[in-house]
């Protein structure tokens, strides 16, 4: 392959992640690509809007209002997911799966007991089923996702104490 023919293919290529990027509402998507021997792309499409920092505030604010029609709102509604104890954090940008298929099921439910390496979840990445595990053993207290939900790096998944 001629280089200006990789080059073209390579720009087709990030040109085609960022589509994803837009189409999937991510914020950010990693890839590397290795052609051979001493021969690899690496691309970081990245991007931040503000409507995103916007739309985080008001966020805690509908989970208590959809929370108080089902249960009273705990105290802890305010908080912010990501900084309690036992909170498992997506390791990547993908698709959420509760369920090994469609019909099974779930991994694990709220009040569940787990032990460290049990399978907690799948997250959908690049057409790779990745199997998540619980990083330590006891019981799941909230699910922070739902079955089919997109879901970003970092991002709160399960709390586990």
């Amino acid at each position: 392959m001629s280089n200006k023919t990789s080059h073209e293919s390579d720009v087709s290529f990030i040109q085609a992640l960022a589509e994803l990027l837009r189409k999937n509402d991510l914020t950010e998507l990693q890839v590397k690509r290795d052609y051979g021997e001493n021969d690899s792309l690496n691309v970081r499409v990245s991007r931040q809007t503000q409507v995103m920092m916007q739309a985080a505030p008001s966020a805690p604010a509908q989970q208590a209002l959809a929370g108080a029609t089902s249960a009273p709102a705990p105290a802890t509604a305010d908080t912010d997911p990501a900084t309690l104890p036992g909170v498992v954090a997506s390791p990547m940008v993908g698709t959420v799966y509760m369920s090994p298929e469609p019909g099974a099921a779930a991994f694990v439910s709220v009040g569940q007991s787990v032990r460290e390496g049990d399978t907690i979840l799948i997250i959908e990445a690049m057409k790779t089923m990745n199997h998540i595990p619980a990083p330590r053993a006891g019981t799941v207290k909230r699910i922070l996702v739902e079955d089919g939900g997109p879901v970003e790096f970092g991002a709160p998944l399960v709390i586990i104490e």
